[in-house]
């Protein structure tokens, strides 16, 4: 589909009304499909939805014309839209039906997404190109455009969601962090080398009624020469490929580079207290620690953490992105050329395996001065999403815990983060557990091992005691010197604040007791 033939957004408004009277909406769906239905949709399996929507009524017809992509006629489409409006503006099509009936085709793919608050939104992408949706992916086109996938989701549930003035999408694809960053920004701006994408997110935010966004050409920070912003947030194109086939998903610069640049360009757009957040893939190179890697790509004035989600080796890394872009359904022998040309580009670089993770910087006055926090970290476990709140409290945790020696913590007030449970692990009967546990249900879902004492110390942390009185306490109980308590149990305590299992109590003075 050409730039030209995409979609006005003239009256969008009309369309977004027709959608939600059919109750074509991410809840509505799950309701009219079932979860079995719902849920094979996701897998890129058609035939339990087209069972389900056999019937006539206006959301039968919509699921069929623009997440299944089916003709349907014309009759029909005209009960569900506001059919002559919808075809003059380029969201439908007429085509030739069976016996000479008329029917239309939806011109591209229109997908409810729920906002976070329970707003109904929708979601414009390519046809066949909604990621999990009733096509998958499979795409060879240059210039395609995909819809929300779990990279995107991904991306805005860790996003931190405080209000703003400012906030950049860059490289905006159909316009998802556009259009979260719409709720709560006055001004947002998004970038993309793809024109199509850039129109793709005017229709995005057009039919999700949300406030337009200052849509610019071009790549990286080019766009928005000098500018600087609150919030900066990339689901960049991170595929580390042979070449730059794919403008969605292969960065076409040299291994990790566009990555690596992207990282290291932010601080200089970001306001004092910005964040700037990215998904990115990574190289783990022979004779390299891959967390030494990472640090060495935080730009100078920011804190960061960096989180690793997951690792690949190069052989499950070519063949994940040889499937994505269909390239297996494609001649053997064309398939083997191209899977040898990324083991190849993996050999010439020394790359062993491809991590895949999170990036979050935030420019502060400490790391201007010499004290960044970087913390770089591997955690394949479960979390729980959205985890824009529990990325805000790591960073104020840092800042805590930099102006906190030994002394000031054992007089600081903690309390017991909510939802922190402990697990005793050993033999069945045995008088003492092995070892305490202590494990969070929300947010990054830790567990950490801890000794009686620092088990004993968390469960009694209300705010009322200051930490180095609550040791007293403990070394009294447990007939061990106080002074050694003390000495040897602040980083303890500093591990479990900079986990989030403590918190410093709020309204409560740290320092001089």
């Amino acid at each position: 589909m050409s730039k030209s033939s995409l979609p006005a957004p003239d009256h969008a408004a009309d369309l977004r009304e027709a959608l939600l009277a059919a109750d074509f909406t991410a809840d509505g769906l799950l309701d009219r499909l079932g979860a079995p239905a719902y849920a094979a949709l996701a897998r890129s399996e058609t035939v339990p939805a087209l069972r389900a929507t056999r019937g006539a009524g206006p959301l039968d017809t919509l699921v069929r014309l623009f997440l299944l992509q089916r003709p349907v006629a014309e009759e029909r489409a005209g009960a569900a839209l506001p059919l002559e409006v919808c075809i003059a503006d380029g969201w439908l099509t007429r085509t030739g039906g069976a016996d000479g009936e008329e029917e239309v085709r939806a011109c591209v793919d229109v997908r409810p997404y729920g906002g976070p608050d329970g707003e109904d939104w929708f979601i414009v992408s390519d046809l066949g190109c909604a990621v999990g949706g009733a096509g998958g992916i499979g795409s060879r086109e240059e210039g395609v455009v995909l819809g929300v996938g779990g990279a995107s989701t991904t991306l805005a549930g860790i996003t931190v969601r405080t209000p703003v003035a400012s906030a950049l999408d860059l490289g905006t694809g159909s316009g998802i962090q556009a259009l979260h960053a719409a709720q709560h920004a006055t001004r947002v701006t998004a970038t993309d080398l793809n024109p199509r994408a850039l129109e793709f997110t005017r229709l995005t935010l057009a039919l999700s009624g949300a406030a337009p966004a200052d849509l610019r050409e071009g790549s990286l920070f080019e766009p928005v020469g000098a500018e600087t912003f609150d919030l900066i947030v990339s689901n960049p194109p991170f595929v580390i490929s042979p070449g730059a086939r794919l403008t969605y998903r292969d960065g076409g610069m040299g291994g990790d580079d566009l990555c690596r640049t992207l990282v290291q360009q932010a601080g200089d757009h970001l306001n004092e207290g910005g964040y700037a957040q990215f998904l990115a893939n990574w190289q783990h190179v022979e004779g390299e620690e891959w967390q030494d890697r990472l640090r060495s790509w935080v730009p100078y004035g920011c804190d960061a953490w960096i989180v690793q989600r997951e690792v690949q080796d190069v052989t499950q890394y070519a063949e994940l992105w040889l499937r994505d872009s269909g390239d297996h359904r494609s001649d053997p022998a064309e398939y083997d050329e191209r899977y040898g040309a990324w083991l190849d580009e993996f050999e010439s670089r020394g790359t062993t395996a491809v991590g895949f993770g999170w990036i979050t910087l935030r420019k502060s006055a400490a790391a201007a001065a010499g004290r960044p926090s970087v913390v770089v970290e591997e955690w394949p476990h479960a979390v729980q999403q959205p985890l824009g709140t529990a990325v805000r409290q790591h960073f104020a945790r840092q800042d805590y815990l930099r102006d906190q020696d030994d002394a000031a913590l054992l007089a600081g007030h903690f309390v017991l983060a909510a939802e922190v449970v402990q697990e005793q692990v050993g033999l069945p009967g045995a008088e003492d557990p092995e070892h305490v546990v202590l494990r969070q249900h929300r947010g990054m879902m830790r567990a950490t091992k801890v000794d009686a004492v620092a088990a004993g110390f968390a469960g009694v942390c209300d705010g009322s005691l200051p930490a180095g009185r609550i040791l007293d306490a403990i070394a009294q109980l447990m007939a061990e010197d106080p002074v050694l308590l003390r000495d040897r149990t602040p980083q303890a305590i500093r591990l479990l604040v900079e986990e989030g299992f403590l918190e410093p109590a709020p309204g409560v003075e740290t320092r001089g007791k």
